[in-house]
């Protein structure tokens, strides 16, 4: 796999783009003393980075975004667990995204596949993550993501969408 220098930086700038909407641009809801729900952006250029570059891309993007987010600024002890959910949400989406190999997804498609990846990571897994790391109970973890992230899920497909849209008429227009 080649990396242009274009892919680099604009991959340490979705990094970058991350760190700055998850770790200060964010609603932080505590639960029992517990980070138990973050509400913000923080996900849009992992899940933007993993659509565009294709899976493999969007997977280092979320990673270095958890990592070099939790150097900047820790909160608590480094939980890999959390790593590895940062990963999958730019994964996922792409993966489901590549399956169909059609050039312009539509906002449909791109709702359907970054609920999937939201619904693992976000619902499944991160709670799973802190129920186990620290005992909370799935009562009080589960139903504020089920209401924060339909919502979260429509204004990242929203936004993407109008990202390609522009990304595919620029490509066109220079190919004419």
């Amino acid at each position: 796999m080649k990396i242009s220098s274009h892919k680099i930086t604009t991959m340490g700038l979705l990094i970058a783009l991350s760190i700055v909407l998850t770790r200060i641009a964010s609603l932080r809801i505590a639960i029992g003393g517990v980070e138990g729900i973050r509400i913000g952006l923080g996900k849009l250029p992992i899940i933007l980075g993993g659509i565009i570059f294709g899976p493999l891309v969007g997977g280092i993007i979320g990673a270095f975004s958890d990592l070099l987010g939790y150097f900047i600024n820790p909160v608590g002890a480094y939980m890999p667990h959390f790593t590895l959910t940062s990963a999958l949400t730019g994964i996922i989406p792409a993966v489901i995204l590549s399956i169909k190999k059609n050039e312009e997804p539509t906002f449909f498609e791109l709702s359907v596949a970054i609920a999937i990846g939201q619904v693992i990571t976000s619902i499944i897994l991160i709670p799973y993550f802190i129920h186990i790391l620290f005992g909370l109970p799935w009562a009080i973890l589960i139903p504020p993501r089920i209401v924060a992230e339909p919502i979260q899920i429509f204004i990242y497909a929203y936004t993407i969408n109008i990202i390609l849209k522009r990304k595919y008429l620029i490509f066109s227009a220079n190919k004419v």
